[in-house]
């Protein structure tokens, strides 16, 4: 079929309401043949849409990384909600709804449907885009998390919309499509929007090869009749729910783990449960892998390997150890589920904890990347950074002494088994933080009285295997979050030890049983419930250390409160470990890293951010010659204090990424992580009056990491002295803003597309496994 070679924009019934001075529309020459969706469309959908419009804080809930999410479109439903009152129908893409019928029938409405004809294509989605060709121009203020948007479903609602914010089309707040790529998506439109093909779908969904012959392994493994397999498999299921499975070949496909009514060699029946735990409904189900066909995004991407070596594992950790009760299958009452004490209960503590050692990161990262973990409110449970360690099986007492885990599994139950629907008073009144103070107080004086002599080294976990993740660092963002393996940045305010029931707790309350969906009580109990956690985590490293410097640190991590009002309950234990300095924090640490850790599994400390005892922070070099000297400037940097990064303390500048261009042409990519200082993280509200710029530090990172770069950073070599020399000596002046738009490229800038393709082929070229298309939602908000 033949379309018009040239298509004016000027879209029937469009322009004329959308501005009170349209432009002059733009000529677009659109291609005469059929254009291929999966070869064409979506590698500009990815580049330019889906760096926004992807998981539950999608603009409009519209998801354009797949065509069923195109297709799907958009609704005025928001996902995430500080004020919902009753749990909304949940609306996750391939699980809530198989059909565009059926999500119409749940307010979704067409993003891609024409109301004329004749080739032309007059759809809210050309309207938008369109309209940005239009008026290219982006000014003011961008946050399509936070702004209100109309989410339009008819041509004469968006038409009001743009007229009333005539410099909001789409890309939101950046540059327009190039005209080829606008060709490109609008002759799609305009031929009728078509998917893949039926042979393409196949080819998308399809195991192949070597994937197809290991899923038919784990399956076996996994839907074995007898009840010990039944309940390692439920228990591993609950843990790898959200997970990017991937079965150790070659090809970088990736699965989902999901209950089925129908057993493998068949096609799948979803069981669309909310949380993995709930009740399938059904006497029989089966485990089965779903191939995910959507674009991987960087924010939910959470690789598990899932290879002959895991399955070996599993056996020894699972199959092959005498439980402590004989093995049986228990049902799925609610209460009962989402105590995972007391549902597991008959698999030895050993295995259970063992299982999230060995699988540190990425539990800990399920904190970080699951649908729990977005928004400031939601954030400011931590600290900006911190480090996590893990306490010795052989010296965890939950695990030496199972009954421990019995005699107080009551205090033990978390605010999940209320369900989605816990009112907000019910939240801010729950006993839930009752018992998790009675249980850190038990386990304290538990610990003082089978370790009287006060714990050592050898109580912390240093690992098995050179993979092994025995210390962890976890960025804040401000309203997201990382965590990666070993020691980044400087010696962090705060630490954490989790044990295996802190551990479980946390996982089961952040993340297997949080519900998005829910009600603005479930969520906030959830919030508040971690404080105690936190407390706890904290009170547990703390126990390494000298008596007298219990309550000193504990305070200096909590100012302008009193520790009784946190319920701080310091152990009674001495300390065994002899230090011999007067920071035994920081001695302790070295000690770990140093002489704990690195011989298992090569973990040292940030040469470039950590300063060592006694260091004292260099200044700028006089000269740049050396590689020393580069090295020297960044650590110069890095100390509290530094003007730019106090300055420029908006939410928005808390994650940079930055280019380096090299002479010689290896550019360098990397991150500069900002660490905003708190005086303490223990109030739901009124953070920034917590803030204290003065001791805001940054890191800078080799790499990127983090989902939502804030800004891009593009420097040359020959300018890295002027670019030190702003960050270190910054004043806001005009001058100096003008240095700063020399290199910082503002989400207006024309070149921005080009520095995003940049920094994100360089994200795969350097994590071809773990990386994913990352999140431009977070982007510095203000257009200039």
């Amino acid at each position: 079929m033949k379309y018009t070679t040239v298509l004016s924009l000027l879209m029937a019934t469009f322009l004329a309401g959308c501005a009170a001075k349209p432009l002059p529309p733009v000529q677009i020459t659109l291609p005469t043949r059929a254009i291929d969706y999966l070869a064409e469309v979506k590698p500009i959908l990815d580049k330019r849409c889906t760096v926004c419009h992807s998981c539950y804080n999608s603009p409009c809930q519209l998801k354009l990384d797949s065509f069923e999410g195109m297709d799907r479109g958009a609704t005025k439903q928001a996902v995430y909600s500080a004020t919902r009152l009753k749990p909304m129908d949940p609306t996750r893409l391939f699980t809530d709804a198989q059909s565009t019928e059926e999500w119409r029938r749940k307010s979704f409405f067409s993003v891609t449907e024409s109301t004329v004809a004749n080739g032309l294509n007059d759809s809210i989605m050309i309207q938008l885009l369109s309209h940005k060709i239009n008026n290219p121009k982006s000014l003011g203020e961008y946050s399509p998390e936070t702004d209100e948007l109309s989410c339009s479903e008819n041509q004469n609602e968006l038409a009001g919309y743009l007229e009333k914010h005539p410099n909001r089309g789409m890309p939101y707040g950046f540059p327009p499509l190039k005209q080829e790529e606008f060709g490109i998506i609008a002759g799609w439109l305009a031929q009728g929007a078509k998917g893949p093909t039926a042979m393409e779908q196949a080819a998308l969904t399809t195991p192949k090869g070597s994937d197809a012959q290991a899923i038919e392994r784990w399956e076996a493994f996994l839907n074995q009749d007898d009840a010990k397999h039944a309940m390692t498999a439920r228990y591993l299921y609950e843990h790898l729910f959200l997970a990017h499975l991937k079965f150790g070949t070659p090809t970088n496909e990736y699965y989902e783990l999901v209950r089925s009514k129908s057993p493998p060699g068949h096609p799948i029946e979803l069981i669309p449960t909310v949380r993995p735990y709930d009740d399938p409904k059904t006497d029989r189900f089966y485990y089965r892998f779903r191939k995910i066909h959507s674009t991987i995004v960087n924010k939910t991407h959470m690789v598990f390997n899932l290879d002959d070596a895991q399955l070996e594992r599993f056996n020894e950790l699972f199959i092959r150890p005498e439980w402590l009760q004989v093995p049986h299958r228990i049902g799925y009452d609610p209460t009962l589920s989402a105590n995972p004490f007391a549902a597991f209960e008959q698999i030895p503590p050993r295995s259970r904890y063992q299982f999230l050692l060995d699988n540190a990161l990425y539990t800990i990262m399920t904190f970080i990347h699951g649908p729990v973990c977005k928004g400031q409110v939601a954030l400011n449970v931590i600290n900006d950074n911190f480090w996590v360690m893990f306490l010795d099986p052989d010296h965890d007492l939950s695990v030496k002494y199972p009954g421990f885990l019995k005699v107080y599994n009551d205090m033990l139950r978390l605010p999940i088994e209320q369900g989605s629907g816990q009112p907000i008073f019910s939240a801010l009144t729950n006993k839930y933080k009752k018992t998790a103070i009675e249980f850190y107080q038990a386990r304290q004086d538990f610990y003082a009285s089978h370790n009287y002599n006060g714990l050592d080294y050898e109580f912390i976990w240093k690992g098995n295997r050179p993979s092994d993740a025995p210390i962890l660092t976890v960025y804040r963002h401000f309203n997201s979050a990382s965590v990666h393996k070993g020691v980044l940045g400087n010696l962090p305010k705060s630490l954490w030890v989790l044990d295996y029931p802190l551990f479980e707790r946390i996982y089961y309350g952040l993340v297997a049983g949080f519900d998005v969906f829910g009600t603005a009580g479930h969520q906030l109990s959830l919030r508040l419930y971690m404080d105690r956690l936190r407390i706890e985590g904290e009170s547990s490293f703390l126990d390494f250390l000298p008596p007298e410097n219990r309550l000193e640190l504990m305070q200096s991590w909590y100012l302008g409160m009193k520790l009784k009002d946190i319920n701080y309950y310091p152990s009674i234990m001495p300390a065994k470990i002899s230090f011999v300095t007067d920071e035994p924090k920081r001695e302790f640490v070295e000690y770990i890293v140093n002489h704990h850790l690195l011989p298992t599994t090569g973990i040292t400390f940030d040469p470039i951010n950590y300063l060592p005892p006694g260091g004292v922070y260099p200044p700028l070099p006089e000269k740049y010659q050396s590689e020393a000297d580069y090295q020297q400037a960044f650590t110069a940097l890095s100390q509290p204090g530094t003007q730019f990064f106090t300055l420029m303390d908006h939410h928005n500048s808390n994650l940079a990424f930055v280019r380096i261009r090299l002479k010689n042409g290896a550019d360098i990519a990397g991150s500069i992580v900002v660490n905003r200082w708190h005086d303490n993280v223990a109030f739901l509200l009124g953070e920034k009056r917590r803030f204290n710029t003065a001791l805001d530090s940054a890191d800078f990172i080799p790499g990127l990491i983090g989902s939502y770069p804030n800004y891009f950073v593009d420097v040359r070599e020959e300018d890295l002295p002027d670019f030190f020399d702003l960050l270190a000596n910054f004043t806001k002046s005009p001058h100096d803003l003008e240095r700063l738009a020399k290199y910082g490229v503002n989400r207006a800038d024309d070149k921005f597309w080009d520095t995003y393709d940049w920094f994100q082929q360089r994200l795969y070229q350097d994590e071809p496994v773990q990386g994913g298309l990352l999140d431009l939602n977070r982007y510095y908000y203000y257009a200039q």
